[in-house]
Order: structure tokens, then sequence, then C-alpha cells
């Protein structure tokens, strides 16, 4: 059984808690925030003890680290930990910018630590299940992919301090809530290599980042790509992805795979879950979080890399990125290969 402490207490703490709580392969046993008495309130409620940085880093019973804070928060913290050798586990996105994302993925290389990254929309099973078949090229080649998250954030939530700003979280939309869809996307589709975008702050929300994005992809299989992403699109709905190829079309929405072969047969796999795509950001199961955090730690156990290392993690922020570069120069852009 391994050990994790726990890096900030916040919206998505007791979502890691329950997963490590269902888990077999690790348990919490600290916690550690900002706020010292946030810390010292939260391991009180929930049986484990709070510690600083230093005592994480320092602690030989503490095996790894779980990173739940935001984006601003973790240069420091992952500095501590991959220099004592514990590997990190961390909500995307990596960090506010590709660059400075790029130099927490180096630093954790540089030092022989795993970095794993939350993507948990990877774990569902009809997640899977098209993975597995775009793997095996059994649709055939892809010709369009459709993605879409429609999802809505009431005033409140950008009312928290730091929410939606570039200072704190690095974005809006695209890097905060699309990135999951997206990262699940360029699992399926592989790499994006030029967009055009739009992004704007529609009139539904007062806040810095974007809260509307519409964008072309062209993909370097020579596919194309339409992408819609949203906060403002009252009351929310679940984020889509669909593929269109030359033998059959698949859509993978709200944790359902539904595929219409070209020769006239329908398949269905999965069953539908709460997204978080409404006005609770939290309305998900902590399982696919589970399947993440088992993942990492058997990775641990067998001297592998994690389902999803910080290096994979990369090429999602660089869609990101050039999708913000394109709206901001009104032009195409290539998308950095990382």
């Amino acid at each position: 059984m391994k050990n994790a402490v726990l890096f900030g207490v916040g919206m998505v703490a007791d979502t890691h808690r329950l997963a490590l709580e269902a888990s077999g392969l690790a348990q919490l046993t600290a916690v550690c925030a900002r706020r010292e008495d946030s810390a010292q309130a939260y391991a009180t409620a929930h049986g484990v003890k709070a510690v600083t940085l230093a005592e994480a880093a320092a602690d030989p019973d503490i095996d790894f680290a779980i990173i739940a804070t935001p984006p601003n928060a973790r240069s420091e913290i992952v500095a501590a930990m991959a220099k004592a050798g514990k590997p990190i586990l961390m909500e995307k996105p990596v960090e506010r910018s590709l660059s400075a994302a790029t130099v927490i993925v180096e630093r954790c290389e540089a030092a022989g630590v795993p970095l794993g990254v939350v993507f948990q929309h990877r774990m569902r099973e009809a997640s899977q299940k098209l993975s597995e078949l775009m793997a095996q090229g059994a649709l055939g080649q892809l010709a369009l992919a459709e993605i879409s998250v429609p999802w809505w954030r009431d005033q409140g939530y950008y009312d928290a301090p730091g929410r939606g700003t570039i200072a704190q979280d690095g974005g809006g939309v695209l890097i905060t809530q699309a990135i999951h869809t997206l990262d699940l996307a360029l699992s399926l589709t592989g790499p994006a290599s030029q967009v055009q975008a739009m992004a704007r702050t529609s009139k539904l929300h007062k806040m810095e980042a974007e809260d509307v994005v519409a964008a072309g992809l062209d993909f370097a299989n020579g596919a194309v790509g339409t992408l819609t992403a949203s906060t403002a699109s009252f009351p929310g709905r679940a984020e889509s992805i669909t593929l269109h190829c030359t033998d059959a079309s698949a859509r993978l929405q709200s944790g359902e795979l539904h595929i219409h072969w070209q020769d006239g047969r329908t398949e269905s796999f999965g069953a539908a879950a709460g997204t978080g795509g409404g006005s609770d950001p939290m309305a998900f199961t902590h399982a696919w979080h589970q399947g993440i955090l088992d993942d990492f730690v058997q990775a641990i156990t067998d001297d592998r890399p994690p389902m999803i290392t910080g290096r994979a993690a990369l090429k999602t922020q660089a869609l990101v990125e050039a999708l913000m570069e394109s709206s901001l120069e009104g032009k195409r852009m290539r998308v950095p290969n990382v």
C-alpha cells in the first residue's frame, strides 16, 4: 500500500480522497495547503496529518504526491517533490502556459521522477473501447472529427478569487474545462497540425478569460475537425466527440459510445454518466479518478510510465495555446510539435 500526500484542499480534493479510499493500492496519509488552517481542518475531518511542503518532501513514509492546487501554485511543490525523488500525479493543466508546463515536465524527467496527469475522461469504458477501435483501424481512415463542449458555469463560479484569470488559471474554458475533451480527442485522432480559432468572452459572464471558442482544425493524418467549447451554454449539456471514418461514424457522449457502420449495423457501449457540464462542476463520479490513480500507483510499482505522462499532456497544452494565439492574431496557427 502506497502512501500519498495531497496538495490542495479545494474543489477537487474530495474526489481524490474518495478515489484513494476506494483504491486497494494507495491511501491518503497527509495533506498540505497554502493556508495552514485549511490543511489542518481538512486533515482533522478525514483522520490524516497536515504537513508543510518541507515535511512532505522529507517524510520517508510518503511515497508519492497528488497535486490538486491551481496551476499557478505548482512550481515550488514540483521542485521540492522532484528533488526528494517522489513521483507526482497532478490535476490538469500542468501549468498556465506551454513554456511553464515544459519546465515542470523537464524538471521531473531530469530528476527521474514519474509525472502523471489526471485526464480522467480516458478512463471511461466507452472511451477505452473507442480508443481500441481507432488503434486497430477498425473504423477505417478518419475524415472528420467534431468536438463539442457545451457546458455551463454561472457567474458565482467565476466570482471566486482568481477563477477564469490568466494569472491563476492560464485562461478560461479551453484550459480549464475543454482540455479534458481535447486530450481525449487527440488520443483518438492523433496530433493536430494547424488551427484557426475565435475565442471570446460572452455577455453571460464577467471574467477576464474566454468562455466561448469556435475553431477549425487540421490533423497531421490529413483529417479535418471542428471545435466548439463554451461555459455559456445554459443549462449545460454533455461534451461529445464524433469521428467520421471511411467505414463507420462513432459518437462518444456522456460515457456512451454509439457506432453507425456504413453497412447499416449499429453498436453501443458504456453507460450515461454525469460530466460536470452543468451548474455543478463536481457532478461526476470519482471512479475515473480512481482508474487514473490505480494506473499511476501500478506504474510506480512496475517501474513503467503512467498511462498519461506529463510529456503526453504537453500535446494538449500546445493545442490550447495554438488556439488562443490563433484567436489573438486572427490567423491560422501551427500547433507546436512537443
